[in-house]
């Protein structure tokens, strides 16, 4: 099934646009677009994905979370719709983490966030949910809000020294893997 949506890209105004509050959880339209997004997602093999990526201009995005070639030590997580979510209580200790994006193609950053946070949002069915994110859940958590408030990944970096192209940040994923360190030296 082919989805009606294309992924809006860095440079694009409208990925910078700070998206409303959903009104009506039950509006039959938004129901619809749930489903197309969560399909485009899981078609994509993302682990996220923020109403905002694909032109719609309202406070919600998916977490699709799973292990892949990418993130092998992801959690397994359903994909849920998060509605109109806010962060009720962040930790003060960030960790920087390999970041990329469907609106950023071609580019990995380390980028800093909250290790744990305390989260509200409300599921597709208007159940109200209270819980916290660590560790990945909580970086994909704060990922897909910052699209929602207009921001992207490269945002937050901290140094261009932190970034580099998808294909370099690969060779050194399998660096890694043959016992080499972020700099290529055999460790």
């Amino acid at each position: 099934m082919n989805t009606p949506f294309n992924i809006l890209e860095l440079g694009e105004a409208d990925l910078r646009r700070i998206a409303p509050p959903v009104a009506d959880i039950n509006d039959a339209v938004l129901q619809l677009q749930i489903d197309d997004l969560i399909t485009f997602v899981q078609q994509r093999g993302g682990m996220g994905i923020a109403a905002t990526q694909v032109g719609i201009n309202q406070r919600f995005f998916i977490m699709s979370s799973h292990p892949n070639e990418r993130y092998p030590y992801a959690p397994e997580m359903l994909a849920t719709c998060v509605i109109n979510p806010e962060i009720v209580w962040h930790s003060s200790h960030t960790e920087k983490d390999w970041e990329g994006c469907l609106s950023v193609p071609g580019l990995r950053a380390l980028v800093p966030r909250y290790q744990q946070i305390h989260v509200r949002y409300w599921l597709r069915d208007g159940t109200q949910v209270e819980t916290a994110y660590e560790g990945f859940m909580a970086r994909l958590f704060q990922h897909e809000l910052d699209h929602l408030d207009g921001k992207v990944f490269v945002d937050r970096v901290e140094s261009t020294l932190d970034m580099m192209t998808e294909s370099s940040w690969r060779s050194m994923l399998a660096g890694k893997s043959k016992g080499r360190d972020n700099n290529g030296t055999a460790v």
